[in-house]
């Protein structure tokens, strides 16, 4: 079993005098909560935010609202989708590509322009339509590939909008949870003012002037930013649900990819709340009584394959061997210090979606080895796989030490893993490019973790063949008619039974086709001071940080 030691006492005495010193501290007269997130900078703050859902989390869902959103109130519930800035919808019972939505009345952006129809429509065209003055291509890769069916948007009357699909999609409402809405008139003034050569490069200048002082609806509003280096954002003492305005006056982010040195921060004082902290250093955040919190997300860190012609995955043999070479509870019980829980498929037991696998996903060398002596390796020739990972980001957990426990557990199956290792928002963006682009360098995986939330995130994205680069995330090109059918039967099933079903009935084909090498589920450790009260940790990516205070 891999270990992993470091000098992290060495880390907390260097950082606790030089780059966390450096900090400003913050006035006393008001409530502070300093978080340390694992990016390596500020998710893209314009209203489409980059770095997965990391920067959902921290720059989306704070400062921005969607016409749905997640249920986070509960640390025991399954999170579900709720209305937002909508507060119902249906899909036309004649034409089941139609949808009607209402929208919430009496809302305003952060400029004190009205939240409405026009609104809704402006947002989605600013990633759907082409000649639309506020389109911006800059922000369709992060959204469009998480709602690919979505065509258009019209206005019924102010407070009413169809959306149409291409297709029938009963996902419909779950993925409208990624399209922010940011405030048109404060994107417009914006746009008068910027000097440029034509409209569109008008249009580039507004956004990144937008980006540096923005307006949505959300609980919180930006009142600075310093690229690379912190985010302030301040209560929104107006915001339409009175249960969510923030209970502190102001929220600080600050960039810190390596795990070490977010620890560092929080045990000097430097920062209220670090995401994932360093596993080992567990026993003495408890000694020293900071706070822990866990709870199993929807979450899969995972090897996505590559399916593309030449491919050493393209043998069932090989993606079974490596899927049963991997001593998930080894990795849980010592590297992550438990803070993991072991992936047998993208959903366990339980989950309506997990359906009835034939292949049971688990620890046995023995029959790893068989399979790939089967296939042509052994201790003599080994498979030679290539994998592109990051050093840190958005649910990726350990991603360093947890390859390289899989690189060494794999040698023993006759694999012979190289590492690809690059920076985590190029890695995300190389995602969405697939395995045939030169971004690829070469790799026959991709280790990107990804969300389990719904139907479309967990399973469509990366199994339908439609759903290839650079549509959304098969970054793999997998392409099984199987897989097509039961997607198609699942979008077009608007009974939740039934939809069920035919879900669960495709997660258990891909995992058959031990279509990734699942590992992990992340259950999204956080450690934070004492001082912070009122922490709800959710069965999700996100958190509502409206609900935290401060001692």
């Amino acid at each position: 079993m891999l270990t992993k030691k470091n000098t992290r006492a060495a880390w907390i005495a260097v950082l606790a005098l030089t780059t966390v010193a450096a900090w400003p501290r913050e006035a006393s007269a008001e409530t502070v909560l300093r978080i340390g997130m694992t990016a390596a900078d500020i998710p893209r703050t314009l209203g489409q935010p980059d770095q997965g859902f990391e920067g959902n989390r921290f720059t989306g869902l704070t400062m921005y609202d969607a016409l749905t959103g997640w249920d986070l109130s509960s640390a025991e519930k399954a999170s579900v989708v709720i209305p937002g800035l909508a507060t119902e919808w249906k899909v036309d019972d004649a034409d089941k590509t139609k949808w009607v939505f209402k929208l919430r009345p009496g809302v305003t952006f952060h400029d004190g322009s009205p939240f409405n129809a026009d609104a809704v429509v402006w947002n989605v065209e600013k990633v759907l339509k082409q000649d639309a003055p506020q389109f911006d291509a800059s922000q369709v890769g992060v959204t469009a590939s998480r709602m690919p069916t979505l065509a258009s948007a019209k206005k019924i009357d102010d407070m009413t909008v169809e959306l149409t699909t291409k297709e029938p999609d009963s996902f419909l409402p779950i993925n409208l949870t990624n399209l922010f809405m940011a405030s048109p008139a404060k994107w417009q003034h914006f746009y008068d003012k910027a000097e440029g050569a034509d409209a569109k490069a008008k249009s580039q200048a507004a956004w990144t002037a937008f980006a540096k002082d923005a307006a949505g609806t959300g609980p919180w509003k930006m009142a600075s930013f310093t690229p690379r280096e912190r985010l302030e954002l301040v209560k929104n003492a107006s915001y339409w649900d009175k249960a969510r305005v923030p209970k502190v006056d102001k929220m600080v982010l600050l960039p810190m990819p390596e795990a070490n040195a977010r620890t560092a921060a929080l045990l000097s004082g430097q920062v209220d709340w670090v995401e994932a902290p360093a596993p080992d250093a567990l026993p003495e955040l408890k000694q020293r009584g900071f706070k822990l919190y866990a709870n199993e997300q929807p979450h899969v860190w995972p090897w996505q394959f590559s399916r593309v012609e030449g491919s050493p995955w393209n043998d069932i043999r090989v993606r079974k061997a490596a899927n049963l070479c991997v001593d998930r509870e080894g990795l849980k019980d010592g590297l992550l210090a438990g803070l993991m829980v072991p992936a047998t498929g993208t959903f366990e037991p339980g989950h309506p979606w997990r359906g009835k696998p034939s292949f049971e996903i688990k620890y046995d060398k023995a029959a790893a080895q068989k399979l790939m002596q089967e296939a042509g390796f052994g201790p003599n020739k080994k498979l030679t796989v290539k994998t592109q990972t990051s050093a840190s980001g958005s649910g990726q957990m350990q991603p360093l030490p947890m390859n390289e426990y899989l690189q060494q557990a794999l040698a023993e199956c006759y694999f012979d893993v190289q590492l690809d290792v690059i920076e985590w928002n190029t890695l995300f963006t190389n995602w969405r490019r697939g395995a045939k682009d030169p971004s690829a360098n070469g790799s026959h995986a991709t280790n990107v973790t990804y969300a389990a939330m719904d139907p479309f995130f967990a399973l469509v994205r990366f199994l339908q063949s439609g759903m290839a680069p650079p549509v959304s995330n098969n970054w793999g090109f997998i392409n099984n008619p199987k897989f097509d059918e039961l997607v198609k039967k699942a979008r077009q099933t608007f009974d939740p039974a039934a939809r069920d079903a035919a879900l669960a009935e495709l997660h258990a084909a891909s995992v058959d086709d031990a279509a990734f090498l699942y590992v992990a589920h992340d259950v999204g450790p956080r450690a934070m001071s004492p001082k912070v009260t009122g922490v709800v940790q959710p069965k999700s990516w996100f958190i509502d940080f409206s609900l935290v205070s401060m001692k």
